[in-house]
């Protein structure tokens, strides 16, 4: 279909209904399935693979690595050539690097295919994000991208639980496998969707220009305070990921398949966020529900550290500091994301890569922490956390709100 003008976006959406909604919230799951899933055969797959729980740790990272950076090539793509070709050619990477991971017999040559996993499977989360924006706007956008997130919630809720059951009946390797299957079904379900972004509205601008304009979209303040409360809330997920796992199943000999209800609690706890979010957007404003979230976030961290640091409440001193740091995910995540996007409405594409970049690129600084400074408890993972919920309340200070309100536009 040719367009001259956008048609209203919104009764675009509306017209296509729960399959764009389940489609939108497939493409951004990709990100947390392609971890969720194989984190109770971590210990596992370290014993098969003859690396200890530092070097494990890094097959987390290197899977951020290859996301960050990639995030930043696709989102020009997505702008100028539109939204579903980009997505399908990282769909077939993405299956290649799955195949390899599932094929591999050493660590380093994991963590290289996960880089690879990671880069393709970026193309989905970073132009589904976009999408939402050509679909939605100001608060309207915040709304949607909770609901979204209330249901992609279901990948990481049923993701260690189901990682758990392959990995017993049919062992670690058929994780990946699972994985290659999962991309050529979404593949598949891409094309039934529209393209997004009409012609008349893509960027003709080089790539070669879109990428310099990064540096002008860091020095608008209060993009900064977007994009670092979400980035050091990354770094503190992303910390609790790739520590959790040794920390539930090692130190408190929580068996694996019961380390996935752990982690679904957590999920609950987001989806319930996000259901909570959605509906006070509204009336409330998706900056100050930001707000309140970083908040939420610091003191169940502090808590956290303060847990781990005496051992004082044990296994539950743990979890339910990690609950509650998990639950924030539904107030920060989804207004860090719509609030940035909606100061650049033409370049919804470069602006959702580079919020997904600063998110991820911090978690591979906060998964990595974990792995330096592993020393078989659960302190490293406490602190890590502490400081980055901080950091996360703090860069709200940056956020400007306009005069105006969002919601009008």
């Amino acid at each position: 279909m040719n367009f001259t003008a956008p048609l209203p976006l919104q009764t675009q959406a509306d017209r296509h209904g729960w399959r764009v909604l389940g489609i939108l919230s497939a493409l951004m799951g990709f990100a947390s399935i392609s971890t969720d899933l194989y984190l109770p055969a971590m210990p596992t797959m370290g014993i098969a693979l003859r690396a200890g729980p530092g070097t494990m740790a890094w097959t987390v990272s290197g899977y951020l690595i290859g996301f960050s950076l990639g995030q930043l090539v696709w989102g020009p793509i997505g702008d100028r050539y539109g939204r579903r070709v980009p997505i399908a050619l990282g769909l077939v990477l993405f299956v290649i690097g799955s195949a390899g991971c599932a094929m591999t017999g050493g660590v380093a040559a994991m963590i290289g295919w996960r880089v690879v996993q990671a880069l393709c499977a970026c193309a989905s989360v970073v132009l589904a994000r976009a999408m939402v924006r050509d679909l939605y706007q100001g608060d309207r956008a915040a709304q949607m991208m909770s609901t979204l997130m209330t249901v992609m919630a279901i990948a990481p809720l049923l993701g260690p639980l189901l990682g758990g059951e392959i990995m017993v009946l049919a062992g670690w390797r058929a994780i990946f496998w699972t994985l290659v299957g999962v991309g050529a079904l979404t593949m598949a379900a891409l094309f039934t969707l529209p393209e997004t972004l009409p012609e008349a509205r893509r960027n003709a601008e080089p790539l070669t220009t879109a990428f310099a304009r990064y540096g002008t979209l860091l020095q608008n303040r209060t993009m900064l305070g977007y994009a670092g409360a979400g980035g050091f809330f990354y770094a503190g997920m992303f910390a609790y990921i790739a520590g959790s796992p040794f920390t539930y199943i090692d130190y408190y000999h929580v068996p694996a398949r019961l380390y996935g209800l752990l982690f679904a609690g957590g999920v609950i706890g987001i989806m319930g966020a996000n259901l909570l979010n959605a509906r006070l957007v509204p009336g409330t404003g998706s900056d100050r529900l930001l707000r309140i979230g970083t908040l939420i976030a610091a003191t169940a961290a502090l808590a956290l550290a303060a847990d781990t640091r005496s051992d004082w409440g044990g296994l539950a001193g743990v979890a339910v500091p990690l609950f509650g740091f998990a639950s924030a995910t539904g107030f920060i995540v989804a207004n860090s994301i719509a609030g940035a996007l909606a100061l650049y409405p033409d370049r919804s594409g470069a602006v959702s890569a580079l919020i997904g970049a600063i998110q991820y690129g911090s978690g591979i600084i906060g998964s990595a922490l974990i792995g330096v400074f592993a020393d078989g408890t659960p302190w490293p993972m406490g602190w890590v956390i502490a400081l980055c919920g901080l950091g996360s309340a703090s860069c709200t200070l940056l956020i400007v709100t306009p005069p105006y309100s969002r919601r009008q536009s």
